[in-house]
């Protein structure tokens, strides 16, 4: 007499799916594995903040910068490159010190010299992936560092998360026309809907419960998000696509680079930043117009 037979009845069903799952995608579970460890490690930072969140966000960024200069140029590297570098150290400086003005300050002058400084020719696009770089690092230390900024950049993680799978999963399941065929040939007009719309509902529940901000600025801000994060995805396909590269980088098993993680991130982050000081907020804490809607 066989013990627990629905039990054991369930777990061979979910064995038999995790199987198929798997052949049809064998790095999903060093994916899985490599989520697990990452994503619990950008919360923590996150909620300790200071000094070690702004520290977490520059390696992040010099790692991003590193691997625009692998995709352009592979990896070969020039004195515009190494500056490149020292200028996003700076930069993630004073902006841990409170000085956002003087930081984008920085960050500004930096690109035309990093252009100036490129010999390899190509200039303007290490130039840009300076710009993709330094613009991120000070868009995040300064919503951290401001008003609520705890909440603000787990409300940025989420609906960037929440974007990712839910356009993957309606995607897969409701397929129909490509969104860009040319640059992403996966991605479908139904995963951007679907993606777009659970992260604006997920913005307003988040508000809703956390009451952090109004109900209708999380459902807007969370929408302005989603489409920053979709763009900021298609943005690195097609610089990856330009160049034949697949990967950003092998950096993650199972991911393949940092920027390939955090692409959407990087412009979502980018969006809030910038929105946020459009609707009144300061430069140095842009939150307070995210807040005020």
């Amino acid at each position: 007499m066989q013990l627990f037979p629905l039990e054991v009845d369930h777990f061979l069903k979910a064995r038999a799916l995790f199987e198929k799952i798997t052949r049809k995608n064998p790095d999903l579970f060093v994916r899985f594995l490599s989520a697990l460890a990452l994503g619990p490690f950008a919360l923590l930072v996150c909620w300790v903040g200071g000094i070690y969140f702004s520290a977490f966000v520059l390696v992040a960024t010099l790692l991003v910068f590193w691997e625009w200069n692998l995709i352009v140029f592979k990896g070969r590297r020039s004195v515009a490159f190494y500056f490149g570098l020292c200028a996003l150290v700076l930069t993630a400086g004073l902006a841990e010190l409170h000085s956002v003005a003087a930081a984008l300050m920085v960050g500004a002058v930096s690109v035309p010299a990093v252009w100036g400084f490129e010999t390899r020719g190509n200039g303007a696009l290490l130039a840009k992936g300076f710009s993709y770089s330094a613009a991120s690092l000070v868009s995040l230390v300064a919503i951290r560092h401001g008003t609520v900024g705890f909440e603000l950049v787990l409300y940025l993680y989420f609906v960037v998360w929440g974007t990712d799978i839910a356009a993957y999963f309606s995607g897969r399941t409701l397929g129909g026309p490509k969104l860009w065929p040319r640059v992403s040939p996966s991605k479908t007009w139904s995963g951007a809907i679907g993606g777009f719309l659970f992260a604006a509902l997920m913005g307003a529940l988040i508000a809703h419960f956390t009451g952090f901000m109004s109900v209708i600025a999380g459902f807007v801000v969370a929408s302005v998000l989603s489409v920053a994060s979709q763009a900021g995805d298609l943005y690195e396909s097609s610089l990856k696509r330009r160049f034949g590269v697949k990967d950003s980088s092998q950096l993650i098993p199972g991911h393949g680079g940092l920027m390939d993680r955090v692409d959407g991130l990087v412009f979502a982050a980018i969006a809030a930043y910038v929105f946020g000081v459009l609707l009144g907020g300061q430069v140095s804490d842009p939150g307070l117009g995210l807040l005020a809607l």
